[in-house]
């Protein structure tokens, strides 16, 4: 049992580490002369082209699905296009806050009105303190520029476009294999004509390392190595206990931007990255929704008769 529960959390610290070197990468890529159409390109072009022969000679499914090229467009495409605009406009400690901590907002809320599920009071608290936590960085910007840059909202689409495509697997029942093989193919098949026709290029051969980083980085490890951990990890410890696991992400990738690219640091950002890092964790903690559990008993309990 002890070395379930370690796999499971080596697992879970993978996949926590890998989604936080995605904020960093992905910014290493927005500041530098690649395009995010390029990105785009790159992501989905080698994640697809390692995926399909899997697919094609072992595990193969019928890709054509309606609900999986409806969620592939809006989890792959949609998400990655805002996204990656994003990350060309935002500094990346903030792209820290608004990803991890719009997400179970955004999921909550769907789930909510679309699943009609009852999230438990523990994660209202910590949408909650999230929400607090993202409130403090969007006041910081109103505060100095005036309004939200196209880079933040770009990034709350993105947040909003994953947490679609999270409620729409779990309302279609559609597994981790299928999810991650339909997002890869369906997104390069529609994606790649579009962008070799139309979109504009500054891929070329003096970029040859960032291309080669962001290959092996978002079409390798972002997509596949740490789909599997997560899968995996959920599988051995739980997916409340992988979601609290997630909390160290904002924390993580939000202050290690701040030397990497230079990046301003003042204690509202501070105070936002530690709010959504808790409240992430409040809303996934089984810690928390014991108390309450218990507190709620107490209250139900039975007056003794006297």
């Amino acid at each position: 049992m002890a070395n379930v529960q370690t796999r499971g959390y080596l697992c879970a610290l993978g996949a926590v580490l890998i989604w936080s070197g995605f904020i960093l990468v992905s910014r290493m890529g927005g500041i530098s002369p690649l395009l995010s159409y390029d990105i785009i390109a790159i992501r989905y072009t080698t994640c697809a082209g390692l995926l399909f022969p899997v697919w094609f000679f072992w595990k193969r499914f019928n890709l054509l699905q309606p609900k999986l090229v409806i969620s592939s467009l809006i989890g792959g495409l949609g998400y990655a296009l805002f996204a990656f605009k994003g990350f060309k406009l935002t500094p990346a400690s903030h792209a820290a806050i608004l990803l991890p901590g719009l997400l179970p907002v955004s999921i909550a809320l769907l789930s909510t009105f679309i699943n009609k599920e009852r999230p438990p009071l523990s994660k209202w608290l910590g949408i909650g303190t999230i929400t607090l936590g993202i409130f403090a960085i969007f006041w910081q910007e109103f505060s100095t520029v005036g309004g939200l840059s196209e880079g933040h909202l770009s990034l709350a689409a993105a947040a909003l476009c994953w947490a679609v495509f999270s409620v729409l697997i779990n309302r279609w029942n559609i597994t981790p294999w299928q999810a991650t093989v339909s997002l890869a193919l369906i997104t390069c098949i529609v994606y790649l004509p579009i962008y070799l026709i139309w979109l504009p290029k500054n891929i070329s051969t003096h970029l040859i390392q960032e291309i080669m980083v962001q290959a092996f980085y978002q079409g390798f490890l972002a997509t596949i190595v740490q789909m599997l951990l997560y899968v995996r990890a959920v599988q051995l410890i739980g997916a409340a206990h992988m979601g609290s696991m997630m909390a160290i992400v904002p924390i993580l990738a939000g202050f290690a931007a701040i030397p990497i690219f230079n990046e301003t640091f003042n204690t509202t950002l501070a105070a936002a990255l530690l709010l959504v890092s808790f409240g992430v964790w409040l809303a996934n903690s089984t810690w928390v929704i014991g108390v309450i559990n218990n507190l709620s008993s107490k209250k139900t309990l039975p007056k003794p008769t006297k």
